[in-house]
């Protein structure tokens, strides 16, 4: 009887570009061009810096260039710190019911070898598409029981991501596949405890990393145990109270649940941006003034106390999660992309004031739903109710949004000229070499 993983494998290996409908290739497209952005907006982080400084030491083949530079080494360490650099700055893209972050891994793997294998655009979008919407229906098979015991989704997910979408580059057959995925899934891990920490980044590139290297071997030979993913100490069993296998194939060629990727309007994980949401509201449509806030009462989704409960944080990658620092970020600088999360403004006076008016509470609110209790110093309250936050499905990034977000990291990193080159081929992918793709950052 065939199970769901090869159900699965089947629909990716007779996958067809001009066959998926445009509104799931349009959103595949968009979601290239949001991680590129924040690809290059990474690769001035620390962490970053720090992979790519290592990876040099360790040396390898010249394969492949780590995204927007121009080093090259081997095609795993060069997704490692592609999958740093895209994850890093936590401002990629989330499918919020599973909290998997579909990209980084991808940038992690695919975009390297295809570099390595010189393939056409096509298939490459192929790939990415395959990558995509297999990472996300796995995402769904491990559900929310498998985030909230403490894995890292989008690093145990993103391995398998990872060696489907490599498997579909390499044209690996059924069997090949099936053993990439059982090599994958035994590496998969990552627990939420990083969060707050570089290695939360690290999480994305290796899996990348993984998922390329399981492919690469599976394409040699190297076997995995034939029921990787659904036997009784697989994958699904062993990583998951509640797994759901049907999530595989369920409604697989009609309902595309790429779609639901969500592009994220903020550098923070989801779970904060309504209240980024509420600061903006507060100061823009109630035009409140700092001094004129007495104390902010946040009632939100018991999530949200349990992941961005630092209540002082020290540095930038800790004031990602916080939620006192992205309600002040919100309100005081009415956004909260990179610069907010930085090392300097963590520490800024202006916000740590206002941060510490703030208290948080689990109100019993849905996921990605806030309310705002604010007393002002004249005895005032004003109460505001978040219930379509940015970015989310009910409120996406415009398409002007998401090009406006790419060209303010991209043309800080690499000049508008070449950060113009790659958003014309990301919009022609499907009719240009691959290799367009990295010639067009100037390396």
């Amino acid at each position: 009887m065939t199970n769901q993983t090869e159900g699965l494998i089947e629909f990716c290996q007779a996958l067809r570009v001009d066959e998926v409908p445009d509104l799931a290739k349009d959103h595949a497209r968009l979601s290239l061009l949001n991680v590129i952005g924040v690809t290059l907006g990474g690769l001035s982080n620390d962490a970053t810096e720090i992979a790519a400084r290592q990876m040099q030491l360790l040396g390898g083949s010249s394969q492949a260039h780590i995204y927007g530079t121009a080093q090259m080494t081997s095609v795993d360490r060069a997704g490692l710190v592609n999958g740093v650099a895209a994850h890093v700055l936590d401002y990629d893209d989330t499918h919020i019911p599973t909290v998997y972050h579909p990209t980084a891994p991808l940038m992690a793997s695919i975009v390297p070898l295809a570099e390595h294998l010189d393939v056409t655009g096509d298939t490459f979008f192929r790939a990415w598409i395959v990558g995509l919407e297999g990472g996300m229906r796995f995402a769904q098979a491990l559900g929310r029981s498998h985030y909230d015991h403490g894995w890292h989704i989008t690093s145990t997910a993103g391995y398998i991501a990872a060696a489907l979408a490599s498997a579909s580059l390499l044209d690996l057959d059924a069997a090949q596949t099936s053993h990439a995925l059982g090599i994958a899934a035994t590496q998969s891990s990552g627990h939420r405890q990083q969060f707050g920490a570089m290695t939360k980044s690290f999480h994305a590139g290796m899996a990348g990393s993984g998922g390329l290297v399981a492919a690469l071997l599976a394409a040699d030979g190297f076997t995995a145990d034939c029921d990787s993913i659904h036997g009784r100490r697989g994958f699904l069993a062993v990583m998951s109270p509640e797994p759901d296998p049907d999530a595989l194939t369920a409604d697989l060629g009609s309902d595309w649940v790429l779609r639901h990727n969500s592009l994220k309007p903020y550098a923070s994980g989801v779970v904060t941006h309504p209240l980024i949401d509420v600061g903006r509201a507060l100061r823009d449509d109630y035009l409140v003034a700092a001094d004129d806030i007495a104390t902010v009462k946040l009632l939100v989704h018991p999530l949200v106390v349990e992941l961005t409960n630092i209540q002082q944080p020290t540095t930038g990658l800790e004031s990602k999660f916080s939620v006192r620092h992205c309600f002040a970020a919100g309100f005081l600088d009415s956004g909260a992309g990179p610069d907010q999360f930085s090392d300097q403004r963590v520490l800024a006076p202006d916000i740590i004031a206002l941060r510490d008016r703030v208290t948080v509470e689990d109100g019993g609110l849905p996921p990605m739903q806030a309310v705002a209790e604010v007393t002002l110093t004249s005895g005032k309250v004003i109460k505001i109710d978040m219930t379509k936050a940015r970015g989310t499905m009910d409120r996406p990034l415009s398409l002007e949004e998401v090009d406006a977000k790419y060209f303010n990291l991209a043309n800080a990193a690499i000049g508008e000229p070449a950060a113009k080159s790659i958003h014309n081929v990301v919009h022609e992918i499907e009719s240009r070499p691959f290799t367009d793709l990295v010639k067009a950052t100037g390396f």
